[in-house]
Formats: C-alpha cells, structure tokens, sequence
C-alpha cells in the first residue's frame, strides 16, 4: 500500500494507507527516499494561520495532503518512457507520500552522486529563485533579504550565485544566520527589520539596498521593506501572507519611486519546475550553492503530527526538516 501524510483537520495529522496509483504508458512510478517540508507554506497550513476568503482559505480543504519537495529513486517505466531508466534518482513536486506515480514529465533528474537530503531543497530553490529572477539582479548589486527561513536562505543563495556584492540578511532569531553567512550573506543583522536601519545602512557604505526581498511572509514586513529600499530601488514580495489585507503601501512607493513585484510558485513564464531544479542541481554540484548546515531534523512519516509540532514550537531551532522514507518499508 502507498503511504500518505494527510491534514485532516486544524493541527491534526495522520500517515494514512491508500491503494497504489495505476501506470501509464508515459508514467514513471518512484519510490520516495527523502521528502522535505516546506516549513513556512506547510505551517501556515497546519494552523490555518491565513484569513478568511483568502487563496489560503480557499485551497486548504480536508483531508489536504501537504508537501511539494520530493527525492525519490524509479522502480517502474511505461513503455513510451525514455528519459529514466529503473534505479534512476528523480525530483518531484509532488506531497509526502511513500510511493508517487505520474507522467514523466513531472519528474527531473538528480545528479547520481548527489545527497539526496541537499538535493530535496529544490523546491524551495526554485521558488525563490522566481524572486531572483524578478529581481533583476546586475553585477555588483546590493540586496537585502528579510528572514532568513528556508526561501530566505534560497534567496541569499542565488544573490551570491548571480554576482550581488553585498548581500544583507536580516532576521529577528539569531540562530538562522550563521547558514545565511555560510550561503554568501556578507553582512547579517539580528532583530525585527523596522529596528535594524542603522545596521543595514552600515553593511552597505551608508546607502540603502537596490534591492529587497521579503521572504518572510509577515503582513507587517511590507511596509519596513518598502523604506529600506534605495531610491529608485525594487522590492520583491516573495513571502505569501496568510493576510494580504494587512499589507500596507507607503509614501515610499511614489516619493521615491519604488518598484514593488511579487514573485510566487506558480509563474511558471518566469521560471519553470524543471528549468528552476536543473539550475539548482548544476549549481549546488559546483559548490556555488552552499547547503551545508542547512538540515537540522528527520522524522519517520509516521512521526508527521510530532514533525508539524516541533516545527511551530522550536522555531528557532528548525530549518530543513525532512521525512526519511526510507524507515518505514
């Protein structure tokens, strides 16, 4: 039986039993070695932390399997199949389950010799890596990444891969910095981004960044984002709130002429799955993505309800959290 992790209520979690998905000729089936949890998407999720007649509330209906970051290794190929062979290393963005079974072209290779608790970050590289892009980034550019979570920690990444020479990471928990510094931060701040301005400005030679992004997915953040921007500047809005009404404009926008885009999963004309996770892999493999450090819990699935709640009461100590499918058959 294929195993899934399932919401079935607020806060309520369960690794349930569910028949194996048929094949296809043009199907891959996958057995799942490693899963990791978006830990900002998918906790917003177990709390229901979004407001009413949102695009949360709107998507998150019971039962509601979380997940879109999966490593898993090809046990079965349909016969138009040709670009996987059985044994075969793949990435999916697909939820936590033990067995996943669709068309070929959802899946993308992993390199062989590639650890597959480093290679599950895919996903959340490619989200933000749709921020990079929008971004705009120019050799040489100042950034400023508020929160330093998992997209934040992408985010710094891919400021360092594209040529940024300062690279300001900002976060109110002190224990996410050091993996931001270690992933091409060259300056990190400690506190709530509306009290840090003098630190940020001492980072940068007195200026504010070009350019700022919001990973956070705080409502609050928007409005302190804006005035960290240089004149002229852009700020990308990567963190999805649960409660965009509380998201405010400033006279920062038109006095100073801001330039505010949003940048999310689904704009997939920017950046697709595939083209997001082979940039990813080529660049994690050449060391120019650093992601040491960056896994610091593994649950077995059927530890999910244990997982979920470790994750919202220790923040400060959580990052990469991963389910190993690999202990349960």
């Amino acid at each position: 039986m294929t195993k899934r992790i399932v919401f079935t209520g607020h806060r309520q979690c369960t690794l349930e039993s569910m028949a194996p998905a048929p094949m296809a000729d043009t199907a891959v089936r996958v057995k799942t070695l490693i899963s990791l949890i978006s830990t900002g998407t998918e906790l917003i999720c177990f709390n229901r932390n979004f407001a009413p007649g949102t695009h949360w509330d709107n998507w998150i209906k019971y039962p509601f399997v979380p997940g879109y970051s999966l490593i898993g290794q090809v046990m079965q190929v349909g016969a138009k199949v040709q670009q996987f062979r059985v044994g075969d290393r793949v990435a999916a963005r697909l939820g936590h389950v033990s067995e996943a079974v669709g068309d070929a072209a959802e899946f993308f290779p992993v390199p062989a010799d590639m650890d597959p608790q480093a290679a599950a970050w895919f996903a959340l590289a490619k989200i933000a890596g749709v921020g990079a892009h929008v971004a705009q980034y120019v050799l040489g550019d100042s950034v400023l990444v508020i929160g330093a979570g998992p997209i934040g920690q992408m985010s710094v990444r891919w400021a360092n891969a594209a040529g940024a020479t300062v690279i300001i990471c900002v976060d109110p928990l002190s224990s996410r910095l050091a993996p931001a510094k270690a992933g091409g931060a060259t300056a990190v701040v400690a506190g709530a981004i509306d009290r840090v301005e003098a630190e940020i400005l001492a980072a940068n030679g007195g200026r504010r960044p070009r350019v700022v992004i919001d990973s956070t997915g705080h409502a609050a953040v928007f409005s302190a984002a804006l005035a960290m921007a240089a004149d002229r500047g852009r700020v990308v809005l990567l963190g999805d709130t649960g409660f965009p009404g509380q998201q405010h404009l400033t006279k920062d926008v038109i006095i100073r002429g801001l330039t505010v885009v949003g940048a999310h999963d689904a704009h997939a004309d920017v950046l697709s799955n595939a083209a997001g996770a082979g940039i990813f892999f080529n660049l994690a493999m050449s060391g120019r993505f650093n992601l040491s450090g960056l896994n610091t819990h593994t649950f077995r699935p059927d530890q999910c309800q244990q997982a979920y709640e470790t994750i919202d009461a220790q923040r400060e100590k959580t990052m990469g959290v991963l389910f190993d499918w690999t202990s349960i058959g």
